[in-house]
């Protein structure tokens, strides 16, 4: 390691409103993950120097100041936000060695890239600790990694999106920046004149002290790369217009549970991430910044996953994302009004790292995102990685960049799940 600061975001004249701010978690920051999430973004030759992308993270953060704040805990023992500019974490390191000469992926399981990353803290370290930590390590080539990694309680994967895109700008344009205004006041995110919830929030989004423990396993995670041609085929066999994703989720679902061995008549469910920033009425501007995300439910048993139609499968998967609906967000704001007038205590039901979501999955589709384009001056990454997904069962979807059409999907799988899947994702059946 050559040198680890604190990058602080400019500081503007007057100052940012939310400057010193406690900002209180929104339910919707209560209930998703509580951990740092990495990436890895490598870049060959030529690349912008270490100077500049943290002089460009300086800029970016500006607009999005709660990226250089801290976790804290307020008055009433509840973990806030503190935006107090206490800056990003950098480490700077150098190799000896090409780039070429890493392996990142071997034989489509991904390497164990923990040195290309900042060491993640379990939740009870991250009080404290930046919510924004970045590696960047360069090669004797001239190729950079970056390794990213951001608390998921600070935002989502949309959140993320943008401030990426932000920082990778301000590192192209330099003098030239000018920093977005994305929407920020996270008091929308809060019940108005709240009734009793329609749904069981505190058995879907959050759960009690009674439920099992989770299972733990050794898990691995992997790579796959489907070709626009497969794509093209998939979506053919579904018989009917589906997106993408569904017919990506309908085609995991039914490969997972055929390399799981889960018995027929055994139920299987699929944990599905839904943006409901356009879904909640009114709508939520697209650029808040922050988390909001619920999730969908998509259940069949396993003989009716492995024989059903591709067509069928799909259908599950759309009705249950469409109940994710301006009603359900209503009623889960009106949960958590209930649940604080109560004093509740609320445990989210995001699975906690290394635990077994078998013969369970969760999916989360980075298909419209731009992570694995982020260009910071001299073109996208190559490749792009979601390098520790927390627990079995999890997998991420994402745009093949050098297939148009194409999927890239990583999920990692019980250490016993993947020769037998790698033999079996890519056949149609």
């Amino acid at each position: 390691m050559t040198s680890c600061t604190m990058v602080k975001a400019v500081v503007s004249t007057p100052p940012h409103p939310l400057a010193g701010e406690m900002v209180p978690p929104t339910l919707f920051d209560r209930a998703t993950f509580d951990l740092l999430v990495p990436l890895v973004f490598v870049y060959p030759a030529p690349t912008p120097s270490n100077e500049a992308l943290k002089v460009g993270l300086s800029r970016a953060m500006a607009a999005y100041p709660h990226l250089a704040g801290r976790l804290a805990v307020d008055k009433r023992g509840r973990r806030c936000i503190h935006v107090n500019n206490m800056g990003a974490l950098v480490i700077e390191d150098a190799m000896a060695v090409d780039l070429d000469s890493v392996v990142l992926v071997d034989a489509g399981v991904v390497a164990d890239l923990g040195a290309l990353y900042p060491i993640l803290l379990t939740p009870e370290e991250t009080t404290g600790a930046a919510v924004l930590q970045i590696q960047l390590t360069r090669y004797r080539c001239g190729g950079l990694v970056i390794g990213f990694a951001f608390h998921h309680k600070i935002m989502d994967g949309t959140a993320l999106d943008g401030f990426l895109a932000t920082w990778a700008m301000a590192v192209r344009q330099g003098r030239d920046f000018t920093a977005p205004s994305p929407f920020l006041d996270r008091g929308i995110l809060t019940a108005v004149n709240p009734t009793t919830p329609v749904f069981d929030h505190g058995s879907i989004e959050f759960k009690g002290p009674t439920d099992a423990p989770a299972r733990t396993c050794n898990r691995k995670t992997i790579k796959l790369s489907f070709t626009s041609e497969f794509m093209a085929e998939l979506k053919a066999r579904v018989g009917a217009p589906c997106t993408t994703f569904q017919c990506m989720l309908a085609h995991m679902w039914k490969k997972t549970t055929q390399d799981r061995g889960v018995k027929p008549d055994e139920f299987t469910q699929v944990r599905v991430a839904v943006n409901c920033r356009g879904r909640a009425t009114p709508p939520v501007p697209s650029d808040l910044f922050g988390n909001m995300v619920l999730w969908a439910f998509p259940k069949l048993q396993a003989r009716d996953v492995l024989s059903s139609s591709y067509g069928s499968v799909v259908c599950a998967i759309r009705d249950a994302v469409q109940g994710v609906d301006g009603d359900y967000i209503r009623s889960f704001l009106d949960f958590g009004a209930m649940a604080d007038a109560e004093g509740q205590e609320l445990t989210a039901t995001a699975p906690a790292t290394g635990t077994m979501c078998c013969p369970n999955l969760e999916v989360d589709s980075w298909l419209r995102f731009g992570y694995h384009k982020v260009d910071f001056g001299g073109g996208p990454p190559s490749p792009f990685l979601f390098p520790d997904i927390p627990a079995e069962g999890i997998m991420v979807l994402w745009p093949s960049l050098l297939d148009k059409g194409g999927v890239d999907v990583m999920i990692a799988l019980a250490e016993e799940h993947v020769a037998p899947f790698q033999q079996i994702c890519y056949l149609l059946l």
